[in-house]
């Protein structure tokens, strides 16, 4: 089973894991944007490269998970990283508010069903971490969910929520999906610099809603919320990591690094064909230079 290597953003799985020590801005010295731009190309070259590798291996499959604040740059990064990944070996599912559907299975549900298989690289923009993030900033949403046996105590209920994650990201990871989960990590005052241009600009109209304004009203239990999840569900083998999300071109950096490095780690290679397949593709070469 594939476990994650230190590194500078990694959410640490000793559990002291704090919102307010951690980046949201590069640091001293980082690249400018120009240079970040011009080494995501690079890291694009060789993730191209290496999804071939793992699409032809067919042993492990990738999972990415996005999850963030609002504005914070999900969907650009996700654009941005993956663009040069051949789409019949990645898969984009995003999840919104649950469907009655939904509601009438458990919690990890939905998400199942949507697992990558071997070979492929699936991305959930946002996932069932919305269980223990929305739900618990506003758990009258559980009203709706008809769990049975549910405990009288909120924390009760979501300590068995994470100890489910673990479990179902354990049992996927022992099965050859390597989990890579990314927490975007923007200030209040960019989220709120965003906000601004969204509703200034014409064009990025639409990427606004009044439930953002009403969202970043509650933005102190939303950092506890991931406070709390990022450090009972960061493990070796679903590790998170926290990436500073204020300057984008920074950001779809750090996370094109981890991901390229994660699969350059993994035992992959080309199928190599028995002898007696090699001998067909011999007599096939030589009937096909005879035609």
């Amino acid at each position: 089973m594939f476990e994650a290597s230190r590194h500078e953003y990694l959410v640490p799985f000793n559990g002291k894991f704090k919102v307010a020590r951690a980046a949201t801005a590069p640091p001293e010295g980082a690249p400018g944007k120009k240079e970040c731009q011009k080494l995501l190309k690079k890291k694009i070259e060789e993730l191209r490269t290496l999804q071939r590798v793992l699409y032809a291996s067919d042993h492990h499959s990738i999972l990415l998970v996005f999850q963030a604040m609002d504005a914070a740059g999900k969907d650009g990064t996700i654009r941005a990283v993956m663009s040069g990944v051949n789409p019949a070996g990645c898969q984009v599912y995003s999840f919104k508010q649950p469907s009655q559907e939904e509601l009438d299975h458990d919690f990890l549900w939905r998400t199942a069903k949507r697992l990558p298989e071997r070979g492929r690289i699936g991305i959930f923009n946002r996932s069932y971490y919305e269980e223990v993030l929305v739900v618990k900033v506003h758990p009258k949403l559980l009203d709706h969910q008809h769990i049975p046996n549910r405990p009288d105590q909120l924390d009760e209920l979501f300590k068995l929520r994470y100890e489910s994650i673990r479990d179902h990201e354990r049992h996927v990871a022992r099965n050859g999906t390597v989990i890579l989960k990314f927490w975007l990590n923007v200030s209040r005052d960019e989220q709120k610099n965003r906000f601004l241009k969204r509703i200034d600009d014409p064009a990025r109209n639409w990427k606004f809603s009044m439930s953002d304004v009403r969202e970043r009203r509650h933005w102190d239990d939303y950092m506890d919320a991931y406070e709390q999840a990022l450090n009972k569900t960061s493990r070796p083998w679903a590790p998170w990591y926290s990436i500073p999300a204020d300057n984008k071109p920074y950001m779809r950096l750090k996370v094109a690094e981890i991901i390229v490095d994660t699969l350059k780690k993994l035992p992959l290679e080309y199928p190599t064909l028995a002898p007696e397949e090699q001998a067909r593709l011999l007599e096939a070469r030589a009937a096909l230079l005879e035609d």
